[in-house]
């Protein structure tokens, strides 16, 4: 695995790495109808794109299994200037490799910031826990008239951590 600054040409496989990694990983704690909300696979691509232009944005890439010089995006993770980690998503193939801790990792160790925060899934926020970050609310966020709960975590820059 190896990570490197996203490019626009990636949006697509994104784009399609999100809406199939919350319909298969995030069905264990949502319903159906809540996945169809959250990722209803109609991406603006030009916001994101430009959301990921304006963050910090790490994708986490394989040698794809064509045998040619092609990569497979195995993750992806975005960072804004104030500490806040937006998107952290790892293909449903390559689940608990440690592509996301790399990620995460990456962005923290970058970051000029003193703390970090996240709005972290029912799915995540055990990872979060994990990395030293503590729920400071669950919250109900609205989708299209559906109620999906996250929780706003936050943690603490430790200067200990070791680079992956």
């Amino acid at each position: 695995m190896k990570i490197r600054a996203y490019r626009r040409e990636d949006i697509k496989a994104i784009a399609e790495l999100f809406y199939n990694t919350v319909h298969t990983i995030n069905a264990a704690d949502y319903t159906e109808e809540q996945l169809d909300v959250w990722a209803d696979g109609n991406i603006d691509l030009s916001a994101w794109d430009r959301s990921f232009q304006e963050h910090r944005t790490l994708v986490a890439v394989m040698p794809s299994d064509k045998g040619d010089e092609t990569e497979q995006i195995v993750g992806f993770a975005d960072m804004d200037s104030t500490g806040y980690l937006d998107r952290l998503y790892v293909h449903k193939d390559f689940q608990r490799n440690g592509i996301a801790s790399a990620l995460c990792d990456r962005l923290e160790q970058t970051a000029d910031v003193a703390e970090f925060t996240t709005h972290a899934s029912v799915t995540a926020k055990p990872f979060f826990e994990k990395r030293g970050y503590q729920v400071m609310q669950e919250q109900q966020v609205e989708r299209k008239g559906i109620l999906l709960t996250n929780y706003v975590m936050e943690k603490g820059y430790s200067p200990h951590h070791t680079q992956v």
